[in-house]
């Protein structure tokens, strides 16, 4: 509840120490399969089902069934249980963490509407606890009600200053609102005081590390990365969502900019003296095969083409892209699809057509899960790639567009060279330019 570490070793335990205990095999499925945890998912499932019929109470026979359907996801049977589940038990956490798009999570719900209808309903069962109203503040922010999510949040965390889902939730406030500076220096005295055995302490550090991205200070962005995002200090779906993402959105936005707008036209550098990004090879390594190329849910599957495509990899991204189109989550099919031929197109230097393919993926991003802090990676790919193809116009207005929903030092940096670039005549592309 208070996204701390140890959790999962303990529940490891206790399926050792007990292994009738289904409820104990169950969430280690669920873990594994929802959030890339180490956990063999389909074992674990199947001792929990074997568990759950010799002892088992309705509501566990009810869980055990859920995350039999979450992970065979038969025409979406697993969504729907999990709401059928958590509407008879409102309080079993595990469940209603499972259904809501968080840290760990995908989310049981392509509708952002459902999974914040689902958090308002449950009020009755927890009232102010500050459980639930860390995660009302959560769907508050990813409501764009962040007066409302703050307060919540600030609420949570004078009840429990461990809470890692109030922090989360105020962290995305900052980002969002364009409170950098304070958002920097609020969360890295988080981290070093409340924080310290968060359990996904990464995410935090990738939260930091885009603040810093979006003030201009790369190389404060390069500490932070050896420090406390680059492996083995990170490694598994965490190394995929967090450090993979984040050298490649640094990749798009500052270290290959200003050779990308310099390419169609005459612009004046935005980052001069800007270095490259580190190698995403050891990010690499250090995630499980299985992982990366044959992701069971649309949001680890999207950091896997962003991580390959890192890469330079087409043989792989095309792979992974094999893998998604046969998958029965249509998020999957579609949107994970595209992004990957949006990303492969753009590793052979046919920007247009990257463009063009973000360009209509983007409106059906949000079916994916995760925040708009995180699905903004996919909007800077699409700025690299319309500066790439020289389509100045359409970079500029989507950099307006950002600039009118918060500040951001970065954007201004990027808006001011593009303005005053002027056309240059167009140069002939080759494969992997």
């Amino acid at each position: 509840m208070r996204l701390q570490s140890g959790g999962d070793d303990l529940i490891r335990h206790a399926a050792e120490l007990d292994p009738g205990f289904a409820l104990a095999h169950a969430t280690r499925a669920l873990l594994g399969h929802e959030g890339g945890g180490d956990a063999d998912v389909t074992a674990s499932l199947r001792a929990a089902q074997e568990a759950v019929r010799l002892r088992g109470d309705a509501r566990e026979t009810s869980l055990v069934d859920v995350v039999a359907r979450r992970v065979l996801d038969v025409n979406g049977s697993g969504s729907r249980a999990l709401m059928a589940h958590i509407a008879l038990h409102p309080r079993d956490v595990l469940a209603v963490s499972a259904a809501v798009p968080t840290i760990a999570f995908s989310g049981v719900t392509d509708v952002q509407q459902e999974a914040w209808d689902l958090v308002e309903g449950l009020a009755p069962a927890y009232g102010d606890h500050w459980w639930y109203i860390s995660l009302l503040a959560f769907t508050r922010q990813d409501q764009g009600r962040f007066d409302e999510a703050g307060l919540l949040a600030e609420s949570a965390l004078s009840c429990e200053p461990s809470s890692g889902h109030a922090v989360h939730a105020l962290s995305h406030v900052m980002y969002e609102t364009g409170q950098h500076e304070d958002g920097l220096v609020w969360l890295d005295h988080w981290v070093r005081e409340s924080g310290r055995s968060a359990s996904h302490r990464a995410h935090f550090s990738w939260h930091a590390a885009l603040h810093e991205l979006v003030l201009g200070d790369t190389e404060a962005v390069r500490a932070r990365y050896y420090s406390q995002l680059a492996p083995p200090t990170v490694s598994g779906v965490r190394a995929l969502v967090d450090s993979a993402s984040l050298l490649w959105r640094w990749r798009v936005t500052t270290a290959d900019w200003d050779r990308a707008a310099g390419r169609r036209c005459t612009a004046p550098p935005a980052f001069p003296g800007e270095g490259a990004a580190p190698p995403v090879q050891p990010v690499l390594a250090a995630v499980d095969p299985e992982l990366l190329m044959t992701p069971e849910t649309p949001f680890v599957a999207l950091h896997s083409a962003l991580a390959l495509a890192g890469a330079g990899d087409s043989p792989a991204l095309r792979s992974l892209r094999a893998h998604c189109a046969l998958a029965a989550n249509p998020a999957l099919r579609t949107v994970v699809v595209a992004v990957c031929d949006a990303l492969d197109a753009a590793l052979e230097g046919r920007w247009a057509v990257a463009a063009d393919l973000l360009m209509e993926v983007l409106p059906r991003l949000v079916r994916v899960g995760g925040s708009a802090a995180q699905r903004e990676v996919i909007e800077d790919s699409l700025l690299f790639f319309l500066v790439n193809d020289g389509q100045l116009p359409a970079a500029i207005a989507v950099l307006e567009a950002r600039l009118d929903r918060r500040p951001s030092p970065l954007d201004r940096r990027r808006l001011v060279a593009a303005r005053a670039s002027s056309p240059a005549p167009a140069a002939p592309l080759t494969a992997g330019q």
